[in-house]
């Protein structure tokens, strides 16, 4: 049936979603090169020092990632806690543990981004530093 159908597709949505987290977290750019559309938008953080700045294809992501975290924080690790199926979005719970360049500051957070997939390639990420409100974007209630 056509449920059935969507169902599928979305389970393959969570699928390249995972994949793609991944392989940009391996730093196997010829892999998240696969998995994400050439023309991928990457929205900065709601609610975030980035909200705002867009980046466009991986390799300006990958650009933004290192050179802005690089920076601001001498480690910054990202844990995948669960990924949520929202049909044309999957939703990332993020666990981040930075610790700050100079400071030595330890900072943990819980955030989330919201992924969209189309055609079986990511196309467009978007990060919030709220869980609940990423939920809410996806359509689905926080």
């Amino acid at each position: 049936s056509w449920r059935d159908t969507a169902r599928a597709v979305s389970q393959e949505n969570v699928e390249v979603v995972r994949e793609t987290f991944e392989s940009f977290l391996a730093a196997d750019w010829e892999k998240t090169a696969q998995l994400v559309d050439p023309e991928v938008v990457f929205h900065g953080t709601v609610g975030g020092l980035e909200e705002g700045r867009v980046a466009h294809g991986v390799p300006q992501i990958v650009r933004e990632f290192e050179e802005r975290d690089l920076e601001a924080w001498e480690e910054r690790r990202l844990e995948a806690e669960e990924f949520i199926d929202a049909g044309d979005d999957v939703v990332v719970l993020l666990h981040e543990y930075r610790r700050g360049r100079g400071s030595g500051v330890g900072l943990e957070i819980d955030t989330a981004v919201v992924v969209a997939v189309s055609g079986g390639r990511v196309v467009r990420i978007q990060g919030y530093m709220d869980r609940r409100a990423a939920l809410e974007a996806a359509g689905l209630r926080g």
